[in-house]
C-alpha cells in the first residue's frame, strides 16, 4: 500500500511539472512532505519522478504508437502522467513486474482520471505488454 501512496506522490508531481511548468525538485519536496512516507518509500518516488521526467520524451513516443487517434498532448493531463509513469516502469524497472505496473497506473486512473480513464489506461499498457511479450524470444 505504501508503494501506492508513492506512486500517488508522483502522479501529484509529473502532474504539476507537466501543467505548471514547476521545476521537479521543489514540486517533488512538497509532495513528500505532504504524503508523509516512510524514508524507502519517500526514496521509491523519488526514484520514480526522476526516472519519469528523465524519459518523458521516449515514453510520449511509446504511447503516441499505441493511442490510436490521440496525441499525447490532447489527453487528458492525469491520464498522460499515468501513462509517462507507467511506462517508464515497464521499460526501464525490471524490479516492477509489468503486471504491477499496469494494475498501479489502472488503480491511478480509477482513482484520479475520469470515468473511462481506467480503461484508456488499461488498454495502451496492455498493448504495451503485449508487443514487448511478442519481442522476447
Amino acid at each position: 500500500m505504501s508503494r501506492r501512496l508513492a506512486r500517488e506522490a508522483v502522479l501529484k508531481a509529473l502532474f504539476a511539472v507537466d501543467l505548471g511548468k514547476i521545476p521537479l525538485e521543489r514540486v517533488l519536496e512538497d509532495v513528500l512532505a505532504e504524503a508523509d512516507l516512510a524514508p524507502q518509500h519517500a526514496a521509491f518516488a523519488r526514484e520514480l519522478a526522476e526516472g519519469a521526467l528523465a524519459h518523458r520524451d521516449e515514453s510520449d513516443a511509446v504511447i503516441s504508437g499505441l493511442a490510436v487517434d490521440w496525441t499525447v498532448q490532447r489527453m487528458a493531463a492525469v491520464d498522460r502522467n499515468i501513462l509517462r509513469l507507467a511506462v517508464y516502469e515497464i521499460l526501464h524497472r525490471p524490479d516492477i513486474p509489468d503486471s504491477v505496473a499496469v494494475n498501479e497506473a489502472v488503480e491511478l486512473a480509477k482513482k484520479y482520471g475520469e470515468a473511462e480513464s481506467g480503461k484508456f489506461v488499461n488498454g495502451i499498457l496492455g498493448e504495451l505488454v503485449r508487443r514487448r511479450a511478442a519481442e522476447e524470444p
